[in-house]
């Protein structure tokens, strides 16, 4: 195994060399913008089970060469990257939710009344950084739609098969947006496996950086689009004046006036989080839209043991590649998938 560990990690290293000469070779032809987005530094947040914080950063760090940070407020995490190791960020296996931040306050300092503490939230909106965490938003949403588009192609050519006669019934079902409910190909999550694979996903992004900005330049001309937007307001500490639906509706209101974007609480495009935790905040704006455990099982049943979990558990049993893994948990193999 050794030996097959260091032909693995020299071909690891040849891909990364090329990806990296296509990476620079891509810069020389291409505008100012996209070289600038290209290089965006971001600060990416994500939940993950109780307790499986630790492990999560060390596959982080093992992944992504970044370090992390774990933060005080249980189940979450933080690292930087650049924004081309976006797609990686979600082929992570022991992360939930992912989000990006757009600014973090260490130690905010809350006024004594509830009308000045909402007052002081209507005004943070107005002062927050938003454009960098914007531009990453974005190539993430045109990232998913190009990822659906390819899962539904795939999906199409199988489907005669499936229907068995029972005419138009599709086999997944669709979420409104028109996003099948396992949004991760995959083919996609092999990521790490396959340097083919690796090599499309680093396309993939590419196309977005190169394109995010031309196309939505033009739309934006011709039919400007008014996005709708919720804010979640996640609350945890004793010492709070105030509610967390009332945190949100005061800063929503403040965004909503600040972008002129449309409150929208189930079909919305933009999910702002204000995460506060004691005298912790944490804003920022979502990245998935359900949880990333749910891409690899369809069906949950009432004891499904989550694959974030599943993943959590097996990395702290640090397995060979030579070992015998044995699930005893008899039921639905959730631990080996």
């Amino acid at each position: 195994t050794a030996n097959m560990c260091d032909v693995q990690e020299a071909t690891k290293q040849l891909l990364d060399v090329n990806l990296h000469e296509n990476w620079r070779a891509n810069q020389v032809t291409e505008s100012g913008p996209r070289s600038e987005s290209e290089h965006l530094q971001v600060t990416i947040g994500a939940t993950v089970p109780t307790g499986f914080e630790q492990t999560a950063a060390d596959e982080v760090r093992e992944k992504l060469g970044s370090s992390c940070k774990i933060s005080k407020d249980r189940g979450k995490i933080y690292f930087d990257i650049s924004v081309e190791s976006l797609a990686q960020v979600h082929c992570l296996r022991s992360v939930d939710n992912l989000f990006v931040v757009v600014k973090e306050f260490k130690d905010y300092q809350f006024k004594e009344t509830k009308e000045e503490v909402l007052k002081d939230f209507e005004e943070l909106a107005g002062k927050l950084p938003w454009s960098d965490p914007l531009k990453v938003w974005k190539i993430n949403t045109s990232f998913k739609k190009k990822r659906t588009k390819r899962k539904k192609i795939n999906q199409n050519s199988g489907r005669e098969k499936i229907d068995n006669g029972q005419g138009d019934k599709t086999v997944e079902k669709e979420d409104k947006k028109g996003f099948t409910k396992n949004t991760l190909d995959s083919h996609i999550l092999d990521y790490y496996e396959n340097p083919a694979i690796k090599e499309e996903i680093s396309t993939l992004v590419g196309d977005d950086l190169a394109s995010s900005k031309d196309e939505k330049d033009e739309k934006e001309e011709t039919h400007p689009k008014v996005l709708k937007f919720r804010v979640t307001c996640n609350r945890a500490g004793e010492k709070h004046c105030f509610s967390s639906n009332e945190a949100a509706r005061d800063f929503g209101g403040a965004v909503q006036d600040y972008f002129k974007w449309k409150a929208d609480m189930t079909n919305f495009d933009v999910e702002v989080l204000l995460n506060i935790h004691d005298n912790e905040i944490v804003v920022g704006i979502a990245l998935t839209e359900e949880s990333l455990h749910r891409r690899n099982i369809t069906h949950f049943g009432p004891t499904t043991l989550r694959s974030t979990l599943a993943y959590g558990m097996l990395r702290l049993c640090a397995p060979q590649p030579t070992d015998i893994i044995v699930d005893p948990m008899c039921g639905t193999g959730a631990i080996p998938i």
